[in-house]
């Protein structure tokens, strides 16, 4: 006869959960216990639990499985919320059991109860309480279940006196269900589609993360309508590759030919995603958006026509009802400039920019203290890497320079805060990622702000053997938030960061750990840490003030930098 605990680990495992990431402690003993003598789950304990609920949404992004992270009564749960809403918005099938109070003090304001129904309900598909051995295995299925199906978060709370106690006799193990096949859009729904699409004489498509197992047909309908292709950053790692259509990412980390290409067009075709800046999207476009959910249509630009459907399945029944086009006009505009702005970005990445004349003018206005440019960073990065490694990126200018100077093989793969923008995602995503393949190569693109906030985790790096990258663009700022302050007419404030050296702190945490001042030291220190066995950490004191200004500039947002620049050089005087 097997406890709840025992029937829980053994279900998982069956499933094929390969690790549980969390702390220790009274509620969850029952079942660390059992992940110990079973052995399947291999434990990874992290420093603090949000490292481990971003750990577990890394691996669930990446493996489109369940993932696991548990939190124990009251605090360790509550740890766990920020992990998890970015798993919510990611739409990651993660599992966090969290502990509760013993069932006979539920309700009596005990030592470090909190309602975890109560708590987590906005995060969570599905949240329930298990309070006898009874109705096992019944809430482990629909929490899975419900995990799996719905792409999110399931919280299966386990009091401390329950996880012991044997199950009924003659309970059964848990039956989880099969996913739901894909499909395409109604008939009725592709025939409008089609005649929208023949009447419109400039298309471009704006293409998201629900392509990526489209690949081939979204290649095809390019071909058929000569159209530029816009990628969302969640798109770049299966879209970017060999596509002569693609002209890079819109918003604000994205490039000027993106954003002309949508807004010269007559009718945008989205694909598979829910890019949700609005004011990125022009308004005088026809827009068509072909999407899995319902719920996701128009809610970010007023559509005309809609595909409810799977990318794949819908596009192989849409291109047959689509003539080809011999018309390239707006194709090869969009292509142009965006090569004419890679060539203008190239050039910052050089090491030596600064050392050219061009760099030595432009260094005494934005680089007076000759630190690196982190395109450099980045471009080293690309080169170095191998052709399959993982990336992951802290929110903010860390997220710029990769989508700028990374690019994507088909076989690399791509995480971050991107729907959620929370900071210090990139070194326990990295965690998460390793854990899944100690060999394959794992880089993390880290903010010295995101780093700094779960920075205690860079040791389990170590105490579990995950010998990721961490290369840290070190500008003493919060330079995201700094771009905010001064795009809205606002000087500088708040934003500096007084670090310690990095490399230093990671070396007396037992990492190999590298700091290039020089941007002459920058490709061989890249390239050294790549090649060196166990985790690692490159501090790169990078140029503050470098940031990424829209590719775009509103005539408010042009004076407001203005503005802020006139106030910062007062102050400062």
């Amino acid at each position: 006869m097997s406890t709840v605990a025992e029937s829980i680990v053994k279900s998982l495992a069956d499933y094929g959960v390969v690790s549980a990431w969390g702390v220790v402690g009274d509620a969850l003993n029952p079942i660390t216990d059992a992940m110990r003598t079973d052995e399947r789950i291999e434990w990874i304990g992290v420093r603090h639990e949000e490292a481990a609920a971003f750990a577990a949404g890394a691996q669930a992004q990446l493996t489109d499985h369940l993932a696991l992270c548990m939190g124990t009564v009251g605090p360790g749960a509550v740890h766990l919320l920020n992990g998890l809403y970015d798993a919510k918005k990611s739409h990651a099938p993660v599992l966090a059991i969290v502990g509760q109070v013993p069932t006979a003090e539920i309700g009596s304001d005990f030592f470090q109860e909190v309602n975890n129904d109560v708590l987590f309900a906005d995060v969570s598909v599905f949240c329930q309480t298990v309070t006898s051995a009874e109705q096992m295995p019944q809430l482990l299925e629909q929490a899975v279940n419900s995990a799996m199906a719905e792409r999110g978060v399931a919280v299966l709370t386990v009091p401390g006196d329950i996880g012991g106690l044997e199950l009924p006799k003659g309970s059964r193990d848990p039956f989880f269900a099969p996913l739901q096949a894909q499909a395409a859009a109604p008939d009725d729904q592709i025939a409008e589609a089609a005649a929208a699409i023949e009447r419109a004489k400039k298309v471009t498509l704006l293409v998201g993360r629900g392509a990526l197992d489209s690949r081939q047909q979204v290649l095809e309908l390019a071909e058929r309508l000569q159209a530029p292709m816009v990628l969302t950053l969640k798109a770049k790692e299966g879209l970017e590759q060999d596509n002569r259509f693609q002209v890079g990412q819109t918003g604000l980390i994205g490039n000027p030919a993106a954003a002309s290409a949508l807004e010269e067009s007559d009718l945008v075709l989205m694909l598979g995603t829910d890019f949700p800046y609005r004011e990125w999207y022009p308004t005088h476009p026809t827009y068509l958006q072909l999407d899995m959910k319902t719920a996701h249509i128009g809610r970010r630009a007023q559509v005309s026509h809609a595909l409810v459907g799977h990318v794949g399945p819908t596009l192989l029944k849409l291109l047959p009802q689509i003539s080809s086009r011999s018309e390239t006009r707006h194709l090869d505009k969009a292509v142009s400039h965006y090569e004419k702005w890679k060539d203008g970005q190239a050039k910052l990445a050089d090491p030596n920019f600064n050392s050219s004349i061009v760099g030595k003018i432009r260094s005494l206005v934005d680089d007076h203290e000759h630190r690196i440019r982190p395109e450099a960073v980045a471009a080293a990065l690309d080169e170095f890497a191998d052709d399959d490694a993982i990336f992951t990126s802290d929110t903010g200018m860390s997220t710029v320079w990769l989508s700028r100077f990374i690019t994507f093989t088909g076989k690399r793969r791509l995480l971050g805060s991107y729907n959620l923008g929370s900071m210090a995602n990139a070194m326990p995503q990295a965690l998460g990622a390793q854990a899944l393949d100690r060999k394959r190569q794992v880089i993390a693109n880290c903010g010295d702000g995101g780093l700094m906030m779960l920075l205690g985790d860079l040791r389990t790096a170590v105490t579990f053997d995950l010998p990721a990258v961490f290369v840290v663009y070190d500008n003493g700022r919060l330079g995201m938030v700094r771009l905010e302050q001064e795009q809205g007419g606002l000087p500088e404030f708040g934003t500096v960061l007084d670090n310690p050296n990095l490399a230093e702190v990671a070396t007396a945490m037992g990492l190999t750990s590298f700091r290039v001042t020089k941007s002459g030291d920058l490709r061989d220190t890249i390239r050294k840490a790549l090649s060196t066995t166990g985790p690692v950490l490159v501090d790169v004191l990078t140029n503050p003030e470098e940031v990424s200004v829209p590719p775009e500039l509103s005539m408010d947002q042009a004076w407001g930098f203005a503005i802020a620049k006139s106030k910062e050089f007062i102050e400062s005087a």
